[in-house]
């Protein structure tokens, strides 16, 4: 962990055989134990439907779980309601009231939580100092940017001084640009403040940009918890794999293992990596794009069937005996043409070995 204060008012979550069903049938959530420390960032990643909003939503008190425990900190919250716990949550629409200033609708939440007025503006106006909107006071939502909108709306969770703090796809509206303007934004207040964080979203980049840890979320389940880069560099599977950062799937024989290291071999074209455990035989190689290596003398023969110039970046799109993938490559000033048929190989670094199961 880094050298962040955490908060005094910061609280680990707990989730402890936690299960979400609607209806008679529907596993919204499946059994999970999770545990969110305090002062960190965790985010809940996966595709639509995977359970993670509905994670949030049982920390938030907005759902209630059917079956284990939920403690933030010391105390079971499982069967309090959202007013009963001290969270608060920023949510994919800001939900600012139109017609009051930013300093009114930051004001908000204090004022129905029985402080006096002007201690609530005071607060109120520390928060906005917080999240860079100092002097923004008087203004109207409509008179902010959609970034200025959403820092409104964190400053206004922020004031409330949660023990837990709860981001749903929180940059979702924004654009590119805005999108990592307030992440960064989220993530300098997070650590600044030495608050506990757990944050929803589907952007894997968003995940890989801010999170201390990452659950990676899957039918209901969770798949993988890790840092970014435990994450990135050693996938548990092909799910997490491919969901995290975009790997090339490629069938391969594991032909030998010599203690941590196996020679791996498609079309004659053989290759060194850690084994990960894996005994000799059928496997599958993930590779990021960036870690195919194209035009040596040495690989498998593959075909240029799309080639995107995108600025910084060529994009290929490689076919082959062992099936497509996609490349990157920094050179843009010499490309390959397309139908160009040339070697491809893997890095040194990078390449992963995944167990030969879907």
């Amino acid at each position: 962990m880094s050298d962040t204060v955490i908060s005094s008012k910061a609280a680990p979550v707990r989730f402890e055989g936690v299960s979400k069903v609607f209806g008679k049938d529907v596993i919204a959530v499946d059994n999970i134990d999770l545990h969110v420390q305090a002062g960190r960032l965790v985010t809940l990643l996966g595709p639509s439907g995977c359970g993670k909003t509905t994670t949030l939503r049982m920390i938030a008190g907005l759902e209630m779980a059917s079956s284990g425990r939920i403690l933030i900190g010391d105390r079971d919250v499982t069967r309090l309601p959202a007013t009963d716990r001290d969270v608060s949550m920023v949510f994919q629409s800001y939900a600012l009231f139109p017609h009051m200033s930013v300093l009114e609708n930051v004001m908000y939440g204090l004022a129905f939580s029985g402080f006096a007025k002007e201690e609530a503006r005071n607060r109120a106006l520390t928060g906005l100092e917080l999240v860079g909107l100092k002097g923004f006071d008087t203004r109207l939502p409509s008179e902010l940017s959609g970034g200025q909108q959403q820092r409104v709306a964190v400053a206004r969770a922020l004031v409330l001084e949660p023990q837990v703090l709860l981001f749903d796809e929180p940059l979702s509206n924004l654009d590119a640009k805005l999108r990592r303007q307030v992440r960064e934004d989220i993530r300098a207040i997070q650590q600044d403040l030495g608050l506990t964080v757990v944050y929803v979203t589907h952007d894997q980049e968003e995940a890989l940009a801010v999170s201390d840890e990452i659950v990676v979320m899957r039918n209901a389940a969770i798949a993988q918890i890790g840092t970014p880069r435990a994450l990135y560099d050693a996938p548990n599977d092909r799910f997490v794999a491919d969901f995290i950062g975009e790997a090339n799937l490629i069938a391969c024989e594991i032909v030998s293992v010599a203690g941590e290291l196996a020679t791996i071999e498609i079309e004659n074209y053989q290759h060194t990596l850690p084994a990960r455990g894996l005994p000799p035989g059928p496997a599958t190689l993930a590779v990021r794009p960036s870690r195919i290596l194209t035009g040596g003398a040495t690989g498998v023969e593959a075909t240029v069937d799309k080639a995107t110039y995108v600025g910084v970046r060529m994009e290929y799109t490689l076919t082959g005996a062992f099936g497509q993938v996609f490349a990157v490559e920094d050179n843009v000033d010499t490309p390959f043409e397309i139908g160009t048929t040339l070697r491809m190989s893997f890095a040194e670094k990078g390449p992963v070995l995944l167990p030969n199961a879907p």
